[in-house]
């Protein structure tokens, strides 16, 4: 299904997706429909766009109350599994990376409703999270089509090792930043790197406030790249 939200910011349209459907951001992709910058006598506007394959069913209010005081919770020690399906998800993981010849641990590190993050430890790290973590996100998306298959589609997996997740997203605030930089200097635009949809929206969220600076996703697939160019006023 097709939404669409409005906000002062696409950040505020976002976290209005977000919060409406019950969803992550990471979970849509996003397309930006209509934006104008903010100016002496108009504030900020965007209009988005996202699809969905299904309308999550709304969860009662005090039944979200009860289940924040049981599932909600980040801890730096591991979370005992408490549903059969997140055993064999722990299981199938942990298979998935021995059967590639790496020795790993994993753990669950934080649970939701419709979100669960294992955390990985191995003496092969870097060659598990791969080059700007597509390894990772290969592993992932098995992880993903897995729990799928045991009849929890709505369930989105995280996974990580090292805090790999939290110093890539710090480095492409950085790059950002920088690329904006470059645009500026040069009066030209610059492509970056095919990305995944919640890499591409750090690089958008980042510099969409810049008043001269603006930014569009191109290619198909998955795994988009990102002009960042200067905006024409």
């Amino acid at each position: 299904m097709t939404y669409e939200f409005e906000g002062k910011s696409e950040r505020e349209a976002i976290e209005k997706a977000a919060a409406e459907l019950g969803m992550e951001s990471d979970m849509f992709d996003v397309e930006i429909v209509e934006a104008q910058k903010k100016s002496l006598f108009k504030s900020g506007y965007v209009k988005i766009r996202i699809h969905v394959a299904d309308e999550p069913e709304p969860v009662p209010e005090v039944e979200k109350q009860e289940e924040s005081q049981k599932k909600h919770a980040r801890s730096e020690g591991a979370l005992m599994p408490q549903e059969e399906f997140e055993q064999k998800l722990l299981d199938f993981v942990k298979t998935v990376i021995e059967k590639m010849g790496y020795e790993i641990s994993v753990e669950i590190s934080f649970r939701d409703e419709r979100k669960i993050e294992l955390r990985l430890s191995s003496p092969s790290s870097s060659i598990l999270i791969g080059r700007k973590g597509k390894n990772l996100d290969a592993i992932q998306l098995l992880a993903n089509v897995y729990v799928g298959h045991l009849g929890h589609e709505e369930v989105r997996v995280i996974l990580d090792i090292e805090n790999y997740r939290i110093r890539r997203e710090e480095a492409l605030v950085q790059l950002a930043y920088n690329v904006a930089d470059k645009v500026r200097a040069r009066r030209t635009s610059i492509l970056l790197e095919p990305m995944n949809p919640f890499e591409r929206r750090i690089i958008h969220t980042t510099l969409n406030d810049i008043p001269d600076i603006e930014t569009k996703s191109e290619g198909e697939g998955l795994y988009k790249q990102v002009r960042v160019m200067l905006k024409d006023f």
